[in-house]
């Protein structure tokens, strides 16, 4: 479950704008979703190989060249998809935690 999460965080990041790794690990971090490069960097590389990506190399002015990402036709409707299935599962949770919720009211 996490891996799709993942994966759908990053990619609404990158449908965004246009980002770098780096660009992309800072905004995961700032959410709290705490992840690594050994996570991030393969994930980029499978949805770039699946047709979800696109990348370019530009120089930068502060060290190596940096990759940027773009999401393709292809990742815009997976997106779609994976926001969906999102939708479903939170209102799945928020259903079974509400009747929790209003337990817990009851035994009070």
């Amino acid at each position: 479950m996490r891996k799709g999460i993942l994966e759908y965080c990053v990619l609404t990041i990158i449908a965004r704008s246009e980002v770098y790794g780096t660009e992309i690990l800072k905004e995961l971090k700032a959410a709290k979703i705490l992840t690594v490069e050994g996570t991030l960097y393969p994930l980029l590389t499978r949805l770039k190989k699946g047709g979800m990506l696109s990348y370019r190399w530009e120089e930068s002015h502060s060290g190596p060249p940096r990759k940027y990402y773009t999401i393709t036709e292809d990742g815009k409707a997976l997106l779609s998809e994976l926001g969906d299935s999102w939708k479903q599962l939170a209102s799945a949770v928020h259903s079974i935690t509400l009747k929790n919720e209003s337990v817990h009211e009851e035994s009070h």
